[in-house]
């Protein structure tokens, strides 16, 4: 449970970086709807990525992994799919809400980016730090 939610405050920061680096990336207005928000998109990473990147192995072999990028765009347009449904507040380029356009997968994707380089470090530092 502890893990858990160290995963969650982990998202959680790199949600809101990639909020503040990212145009069009939109965060709730409350630390709560953060939190819940960072608590469906741990929860999304924790047990959907895994099926997703097993199912896409052949493809992801012949890539050279950068299906994995496309599979991160993906669960972050499910996490702002799931968060309007929610009334959330978490925003992709006014999406959901306005248009599917070229704009919100460029967000999505730009934003997966520095969501995987931020929670990549945090986990290395959690990992260097002992009892973190």
């Amino acid at each position: 449970m502890v893990d858990f939610a160290v995963r969650v405050l982990i998202n959680a920061i790199a949600l809101l970086v990639a909020v503040y680096l990212v145009p069009g990336i939109r965060a709730p207005d409350e630390l709560w709807q953060l939190l819940v928000v960072a608590a469906i998109f741990g929860a999304i990473n924790a047990y959907l990525r895994p099926i997703v990147k097993l199912l896409s192995l052949p493809l992801t072999l012949l890539a050279f992994g950068v299906v994995g990028f496309v599979i991160n765009t993906g669960l972050l347009l499910l996490l702002a799919l799931l968060s309007g449904e929610l009334a959330l507040g978490f925003r992709i380029a006014g999406w959901p809400g306005g248009p599917f356009d070229l704009d919100v997968i460029v967000a999505a994707f730009l934003a997966s980016l520095v969501i995987s380089v931020v929670s990549t470090v945090l986990a290395l530092a959690r990992k260097i730090v002992p009892g973190v």
